[in-house]
């Protein structure tokens, strides 16, 4: 069979890319797809030598820097990527990769991170988070989302069976576009992400600094908290704001972002894993939990499929319910006061129900399901 993968645009290496990796380990021979490229080279390596057709905002001014500015043309980007003569389409999207056009013959399955969030029902918190809620922007910001919704409703009937990464997301799914999913959660790397001795005394943040991760909380959380010690690594357009709410609290450090095996050697000398935002999935928590790590997360989205909280008999954490400043300080405490109960036997043991090869497994055996019941 000729394969096409279809992915939104390879920018970085995160949660998005750890699926495509396994999705094209699951399929080798198949040619890939994307709005944009502009991988660094010491991220490529999941690759290997394939070569990456682009869509012509690959080519439009600035869009190295500044590819989101043209969301706008993103649709119409990925519905000229030719498709016609592959047997098998697979798409991975969380904006627009799941808008390609195939014809009646084609199986189409879309791995679906989330509907576009800031189209959806995150629009408004987006707007005010990036203070595009007023003025002229806010009109056109208003207007080109509407155009968006409409866009991403019809496309979603050239789909023959969406995979959602998780019970959440498949419920977004059914709101936005009354299709029903299969729920196969992300690949997590058990090998890499692994106990390794005994952990430290330090709570531990990592994440892309963007608006919806609400890292700036947990930094402002600790800054109250001086007798305890975090690490928050990452980086991103939200890095002065962290740093701003952390107001210089010699309890809190910053390390840039690191390579997976050194981000596991982090996660398995943390004390505990800190996240105050709401994820589709969250890949990051199970692999802090498969490093016999505890997590502290907020109680909504993809963190209530990973962490079982303290109300259960083998707890591996501690959710919370207010996604707010004494919201993190009240799972912290919750934490402590819950952490003789705590095993890392328990942690590990949740996290390899994401194990890569239970994810393959499943996701091949989907896609053999929809061949067959779209060509018979």
């Amino acid at each position: 069979m000729r394969i096409a993968i279809v992915h939104d645009w390879l920018v970085g290496y995160a949660g998005g890319e750890r699926v495509l990796e396994q999705i094209i380990a699951c399929y080798p021979s198949a040619d890939l797809f994307t709005v944009v490229d502009f991988l660094a080279p010491e991220q490529r390596r999941f690759l290997g030598d394939r070569p990456v057709s682009t869509s012509f905002v690959q080519r439009l001014p600035g869009a190295r820097r500044h590819y989101r500015s043209y969301l706008g043309l993103m649709p119409l980007a990925v519905e000229q990527f030719d498709l016609s003569g592959y047997d098998l389409v697979i798409s991975s999207s969380h904006a627009v990769a799941k808008g390609v056009i195939t014809g009646p013959d084609q199986p189409h399955v879309s791995y679906v991170h989330s509907p576009m969030r800031y189209a959806w029902d995150q629009q408004h918190q987006y707007l005010r988070q990036s203070r595009t809620d007023r003025g002229l922007r806010g009109v056109y910001a208003r207007w080109l989302l509407s155009r968006l919704r409409i866009w991403d409703v019809r496309t979603a009937n050239g789909v023959d069976t969406f995979i959602a990464n998780s019970h959440y997301i498949a419920r977004r799914i059914r709101k936005a576009y009354r299709r029903e999913a299969e729920v196969i959660p992300p690949p997590v790397d058990t090998e890499l992400f692994r106990p390794a001795g005994r952990r430290g005394e330090t709570f531990l943040v990592a994440s892309r600094q963007v608006p919806y991760k609400r890292v700036d909380l947990v930094a402002a959380a600790f800054a109250r908290m001086p007798q305890l010690r975090l690490v928050i690594s990452g980086a991103g357009p939200e890095h002065c704001r962290v740093r701003a709410a952390a107001a210089g609290a010699p309890n809190i450090s910053f390390l840039d972002p690191c390579p997976p095996g050194e981000m596991a050697a982090r996660m398995q000398q943390a004390r505990g894993f800190v996240f105050a935002g709401e994820e589709d999935f969250g890949i990051v928590l199970a692999e802090a939990l498969a490093c016999g790590t505890p997590v502290i997360a907020l109680d909504r989205g993809g963190a209530r499929e990973i962490v079982a909280g303290t109300d259960t008999a083998a707890p591996t954490g501690v959710l919370f319910g207010e996604q707010s400043v004494e919201g993190v300080m009240a799972g912290v405490r919750a934490f402590i006061a819950a952490e003789p109960r705590i095993a890392a036997a328990d942690c590990r043991a949740a996290a390899e129900r994401f194990a890569i090869a239970r994810f393959r497994r499943d996701f091949i055996a989907s896609v053999e399901r929809t061949i067959h019941a779209v060509q018979g």
